[in-house]
């Protein structure tokens, strides 16, 4: 099934609320969808659930295809493969796979978006990420009229990181990904807050269904699940990388009462090295406030690491606050914050 839109708001489709208008706005229920179009536009962005984006209020210009599937649209699923559209959910993929009694995505449950986002972005929590079980995935070349396969080490997958999102393969659009999963236990629960969650709530992180409720609950605690109740795009930033100084330095702004070990320990389960450090201690060690705001534009007073607009906003002020965040991390701190919030169109 497929809906053509002209002149469409983009702010109806995105978390943050903003945006200006597509030109022409096509949704389709699967990206499968996609190849069956009688014709393609030769201007075209694609646009998942609206999670990571920042759309200008300018709009974009071309075609804006959205591909939205609210259930996990399982092409295939044989023992531990599972072989899934790009536009399901990627929240509800993890559900379907823990209904299947499978382990390997557990531990990225609550990640808003689809699963066309989730590679290109290679999105990760608590120590897991989509490059432990991707094997391979479907892209579509409109620029070529063709599909192809790419494997994972074609990729290239790093820390928030695949190579689709360089500026010579960012037409490709994903069709479809191939995970490899398991019936047991993939790596075990180690990030502390989690592990503090599950003792409190008397979860074993050990059993699968326990593991999401775990983690569910440990991100609601954080004000990292998007829940509807605010405009925000979760959070704006990478962590980066930084020097030991550094490090030392911004781990005493912790709020949470961890020691520096304990803080170190997580840094390295959510980044995959002790000096990849948060990007919410960065801001707190600049000496932004939760909370603190600039009109109609906040951080979050739960998440520091988000900003929200609160009712009004234009992306341009947004696009701003990103921008003085990220020139006053350098000043101060000598540290590079890069947004991992995707900017669509032209700002000022």
């Amino acid at each position: 099934m497929s809906i053509i839109q002209t002149n469409a708001k983009l702010a109806e489709y995105t978390t943050l609320g903003v945006g200006g208008v597509a030109e022409q706005l096509i949704e389709l229920d699967s990206a499968e969808q996609l190849l069956e179009l009688s014709t393609l536009p030769q201007q075209l962005t694609v646009l998942g659930y609206g999670a990571n984006v920042l759309i200008s209020d300018a709009g974009i210009s071309g075609s804006v295809i959205l591909l939205r599937g609210d259930t996990a649209e399982v092409i295939t699923c044989t023992d531990t493969t599972i072989t899934v559209d790009a536009a399901c959910n990627w929240d509800a993929l993890v559900a379907y796979s823990i209904e299947q009694n499978l382990w390997g995505f557990e531990l990225t449950s609550g990640i808003p978006g689809g699963v066309g986002a989730a590679v290109v972005g290679n999105i990760a929590a608590y120590g897991q990420a989509v490059a432990d079980s991707l094997l391979h995935i479907t892209v579509y070349d409109p620029q070529r009229n063709r599909s192809f396969q790419l494997t994972v080490a074609d990729l290239e997958l790093e820390y928030r990181y695949s190579n689709l999102q360089q500026p010579e393969n960012r037409h490709l659009v994903v069709i479809s990904a191939t995970f490899e999963l398991s019936h047991e236990p993939t790596m075990e629960l180690t990030y502390q807050r989690a592990l503090d969650t599950a003792a409190e709530l008397d979860l074993d992180p050990r059993q699968l269904q326990h593991r999401r409720k775990i983690i569910l609950e440990t991100r609601r605690r954080a004000g990292s699940l998007l829940d509807g109740t605010s405009h925000t795009a979760g959070s704006f930033f990478r962590n980066p990388l930084v020097t030991r100084e550094q490090a030392d330095r911004i781990i005493e702004f912790d709020e949470t009462g961890k020691t520096a070990e304990q803080i170190s320990r997580m840094n390295r389960t959510h980044g995959g090295d002790d000096l990849r450090v948060s990007a919410a201690h960065v801001l707190l060690a600049a000496g932004f406030e939760r909370g603190q705001s600039w009109g109609p534009v906040r951080l979050h007073p739960d998440h520091v690491l988000k900003i929200e607009n609160t009712g009004g906003a234009r992306a341009q002020e947004i696009y701003d606050v990103a921008t003085e965040i990220i020139a006053t991390a350098k000043a101060k701190l000598g540290v590079n914050l890069q947004p991992e919030v995707k900017f669509l169109g032209a700002f000022d």
